[in-house]
């Protein structure tokens, strides 16, 4: 996004951007225009939890990020979340979903999932003046393993061409998305880059089996053309 608009300066002899030092954070001063990344996979907290002498790492899912401080004022907000609600990256849900002062001995990803985006709706709709900020949520980038999550016909090594359809296995973690969303006050203007990426086999880093990134110029670049798209229409 900051690529494209760096691109579209009037000016590219005198283009005024800050970067924040250590920060995903630009600014385009002639413009008071400001981009940031806040990065927030879950979208709620994680955090630390005793658990006898051993102090074990937990997500609480009915707390929000504590970025979210961060979030607050903007005029135009996007958030995303999926990719990381993964068995491999919540310990397969043994001790470590949190609610209150409980650790759950074991929660489904699901459902841990959709009460994390009950939290998420719950701080948008308390914290976000919808005649000031536009909100977005962007579905989950898909991912081709050859039998893994998604159980995809495919794998994405040496992909040098689309596929042709999709695997028409609906998205589990999108539903739960899309159902969420329906429920909120706030209207959440919904970017659904899921199906369209899936035929992008081919747009991965090549040689490697890594679905997590995209390359760049690539698809990326249209799921920031679908949102400009959004914030001239709406």
């Amino acid at each position: 996004m900051v690529c494209m608009l760096v691109g579209d300066i009037r000016d590219p002899n005198r283009p005024r951007i800050k970067h924040e030092k250590g920060k995903y954070s630009f600014s385009f001063v002639d413009y008071k225009c400001k981009v940031e990344f806040s990065p927030s996979v879950f979208l709620v907290d994680k955090s630390m939890k005793r658990v006898g002498k051993k102090p074990v790492p937990t997500l609480r899912i009915d707390s929000i990020d504590h970025r979210s401080s961060r979030w607050r004022g903007a005029d135009i907000v996007v958030f995303d979340t999926a990719h990381w609600w993964t068995d491999s990256k919540t310990n397969a849900g043994v001790n470590f979903y949190q609610e209150g002062d409980q650790i759950h001995p074991y929660l489904d990803v699901y459902t841990a999932l959709r009460k994390g985006m009950m939290t998420w709706a719950s701080w948008v709709d308390k914290h976000t003046d919808p005649s000031k900020t536009q909100v977005f949520f962007r579905t989950s980038s898909p991912t081709h393993f050859s039998g893994g999550e998604g159980k995809s016909r495919r794998s994405c090594i040496g992909a040098t061409e689309p596929l042709l359809r999709d695997s028409g296995i609906a998205n589990e973690k999108d539903r739960i998305a899309v159902e969420v969303i329906k429920q909120m006050k706030t209207r959440v203007t919904l970017l659904n880059i899921t199906s369209m990426s899936e035929y992008r086999i081919d747009a991965h880093p090549s040689g490697i089996l890594d679905c997590s990134h995209w390359c760049l110029p690539g698809l990326p670049d249209i799921w920031n053309e679908l949102l400009y798209h959004h914030l001239l229409t709406n």
